[in-house]
């Protein structure tokens, strides 16, 4: 049996999982999450931003686990992570934002992979595929 077939399916949930919780964070502390939005330079009314970063952390984490138009999700993601790099996290006198900042970097990167090799045997995108590998139209790692 060849195991690398779950690998993509593990790096999707351990992409997932991280921005689901986040999103049930910011669900929670309503309030806290608008205020702290308030303190950025975001161009975007509080309520607004609060309302996409849930629609982006919860709704496109389920979609990247269950590997659903995987491509599109991990390229919303991309967008995310450095726009909040940006907006939230380009304070670099303070170390923690800036460890931040770097970490929106990192996951941009992985982001990237999906965006080119996409889902992966295990996924929605890639369920009608005879392979069990890439689905139509994946780019050619050779």
């Amino acid at each position: 049996m060849n195991f690398t077939r779950y690998l993509p399916f593990v790096g999707r949930l351990l992409i997932g999982l991280p921005f689901m919780a986040s999103g049930l964070g910011k669900l929670m502390n309503y309030a806290g999450t608008i205020a702290y939005i308030k303190t950025t330079a975001l161009p975007l009314p509080a309520p607004l931003a609060y309302v996409g970063a849930l629609a982006v952390e919860l709704g496109c984490s389920i979609l990247l686990i269950l590997g659903f138009q995987t491509r599109i999700v991990a390229a919303i993601f991309c967008l995310f992570c450095l726009t909040t790099a940006v907006f939230f996290h380009a304070h670099f006198s303070d170390q923690n934002q800036t460890f931040h900042f770097i970490k929106n970097l990192v996951m941009t990167g992985g982001l990237l992979q999906l965006v080119t090799y996409g889902a992966g045997a295990l996924s929605i995108d890639n369920r009608g595929s005879k392979r069990g590998g890439q689905a139509s139209g994946a780019v050619s790692a050779g």
